[in-house]
């Protein structure tokens, strides 16, 4: 019995050994992010300045593969069934973590990932066409009265469904949703004149501003942006209390281990303390979270904020994800 009882302790202490080792040797492969959006959007955009420099911090590639559809849900759902071993992450944002409970989800925002860091807090612009027969809200609302239904807005995600909707409820007006499957596409389109209105984030939305081939309607947030303050908001426009959250982050899948989390947590961070991404981030018009939410448990902390005060809208005015 006692040699038994001793070739069990030996083999827990092998066993306990090697998840150490494999802890201590993590990345030894390639990691996937998760972008559930296709390529050209926003997300994409800061996926791609994160893994190219997480790159050589964690001395592995981070490859990222772009994933549409349902409002970047389908994408996320795959992240949330995936092997929690730190491999295969997701770049989240208030449309896939907060905002996609609009649709019928087999996984739970809350329960079923490891936040590993808020990257930043982004300004969601409302932008039109440059032929679009208005150039700041107040005269937006007077040309759709004008013309009820005529307006073309771009639906590519929940936060663009609920901008639009408010948009409506605010003013009395009415808007044609046109369905898309990110915000990359839909901009083609924008740019082309078949849309009329945009409501997506500064990094896919500010070359096109600067470029003279749109125009910027208003900044659907409370306050400038530091990082496009020449933009008003909805409430110097003519549409108070017009506001929409827009921020990334990462996630894993629940159970990653926790040194795991760490490794990836630092490396986020790294990358965010140095100036020049700082530089990028703002010449997209992301502003870099704060050193307390770019923590695993400030990221839990800012995601639970965000779901208590969205959900309950979301929730009374019944919306429903196409």
């Amino acid at each position: 019995m006692r040699k038994l009882i001793g070739a069990c302790a030996m083999a827990a202490g092998l066993l306990g050994g090697l998840a150490g080792a494999q802890a201590q040797t993590f990345p030894s492969r390639q990691i996937t992010l998760v972008v559930p959006f296709p390529p050209g959007g926003s997300t994409d955009v800061a996926a791609r300045i994160m893994a190219e420099k997480m790159r050589p911090i964690l001395g592995q590639p981070v490859i990222i593969e772009n994933q549409g559809g349902a409002g970047g849900s389908i994408a996320v759902g795959r992240v949330a069934r995936s092997a929690p071993d730190g491999y295969t992450i997701d770049i989240g944002q208030w449309d896939t973590h907060v905002g996609s409970i609009i649709y019928n989800l087999n996984y739970d925002l809350q329960k079923d990932f490891e936040p590993l860091g808020l990257i930043s807090v982004n300004p969601q612009l409302l932008v039109g066409k440059k032929t679009l027969p208005a150039d700041k809200l107040s005269e937006l609302v007077t040309w759709m009265k004008a013309n009820p239904g005529d307006a073309k807005f771009v639906n590519q995600n929940a936060a663009a469904a609920i901008s639009g909707l408010l948009l409506q409820q605010l003013t009395n007006t009415k808007l044609t949703f046109i369905p898309y499957r990110g915000a990359g596409p839909a901009m083609t389109d924008l740019v082309s004149g078949q849309v009329d209105l945009l409501v997506a984030q500064g990094a896919v939305t500010l070359p096109q501003i600067r470029g003279g081939t749109i125009k910027a309607i208003a900044n659907l947030s409370p306050q400038r942006s530091a990082s496009m303050p020449d933009i008003p908001t909805s409430d110097e426009t003519g549409v108070p209390g017009l506001y929409m959250s827009g921020w990334f982050g990462f996630w894993a899948p629940k159970g990653t281990p926790k040194d795991v989390v760490a490794k990836l947590n630092s490396a986020m961070m790294q990358v965010l303390a140095d100036p020049a991404t700082k530089a990028k981030f703002a010449e997209l018009g992301l502003d870099v979270a704060s050193k307390e939410q770019q923590t695993p448990e400030g990221a839990a902390a800012f995601q639970k904020a965000e779901i208590e005060k969205w959900w309950p809208i979301i929730k009374a005015a019944n919306i429903k994800g196409e």
